[in-house]
């Protein structure tokens, strides 16, 4: 059985588990320099989470878990910020992916996120699976590309991102 729910510091654990089997699953690529050994390192610290950052996650933060059971399955992560809503993530493991999960995690951010305010998310530019589901939820491309030096891998190589978006004034068609 499929639940959705607020995170708490109990789940960190698991969190950290997905975000780092599905970026194993998604961001290696090689046109871009990525290797596993790059994921590898950036999760390495995974299993170290105390949970203290869900326990004080401020209140324009929201953090969900997909649980089958008690395994955290899928993560999302929305945040309000004064100008914009922004999808921060949506991450599912890959056996998991394709079941609705995605899908139910949008509804519940939409629930969390200003309606007066544009709504965006950035994902890496080789990723057509991510890019594509964004697209059916509402999603434009907004020309925007960017290397965000917090995503610089050991290598040296930085995930290559695109800004997507759902303007306030559109969402009434979502």
């Amino acid at each position: 059985m499929m639940t959705i729910q607020k995170a708490v510091p109990e789940d960190a654990l698991g969190v950290g588990e997905v975000f780092y089997k599905t970026w194993l699953a998604t961001y290696p690529n090689e046109e871009f320099g990525i290797t596993v050994d790059d994921i590898e390192d950036r999760w390495k610290d995974r299993n170290k989470a105390d949970g203290s950052r869900i326990r004080n996650a401020p209140d324009n933060e929201l953090l969900l878990t997909a649980k089958d059971g008690d395994k955290i399955v899928g993560v999302c992560r929305a945040v309000k910020h004064t100008d914009k809503n922004n999808l921060q993530a949506i991450y599912i493991l890959p056996e998991y992916q394709g079941q609705g999960l995605g899908n139910s995690f949008w509804k519940e951010a939409l629930k969390f996120f200003d309606p007066k305010k544009d709504i965006t998310v950035e994902v890496a530019i080789y990723n057509a699976n991510a890019i594509e589901f964004y697209e059916k939820l509402g999603f434009k491309d907004s020309g925007k590309r960017f290397s965000n030096e917090r995503l610089k891998m050991k290598s040296g190589a930085i995930l290559p991102e695109m800004e997507m978006v759902i303007k306030a004034s559109e969402r009434d068609t979502i």
